[in-house]
């Protein structure tokens, strides 16, 4: 299943999302597609293994080893009004 961006009006502008976690706002439509397009380009570049941390749902910090090579497909669709 694909990584989804999903461009939209959102907090006085526009802005991507993926799940429940939106980018910042830019001020137009345009913007908000090309960096979405760019997000989602460069999700794909692989790289070096790497450790990361986050904070999961229920508050609690994790620490795993990313693969470099562990990629996710990408797609941007636009669900804002403004069409290009």
């Amino acid at each position: 299943m694909p990584l989804v961006y999903h461009v939209e009006e959102h907090d006085g502008g526009y802005a991507y999302r993926v799940n429940n976690v939106w980018s910042e706002p830019f001020p137009d439509h345009d913007t908000a597609l090309a960096a979405a397009k760019s997000a989602a380009q460069r999700q794909q570049l692989g790289g070096e293994d790497t450790e990361i941390t986050f904070e999961t749902s229920d508050g609690q910090w994790r620490t795993e080893l990313a693969s470099g090579g562990d990629r996710p497909q990408t797609q941007v669709i636009d669900d804002s009004s403004t069409k290009l």
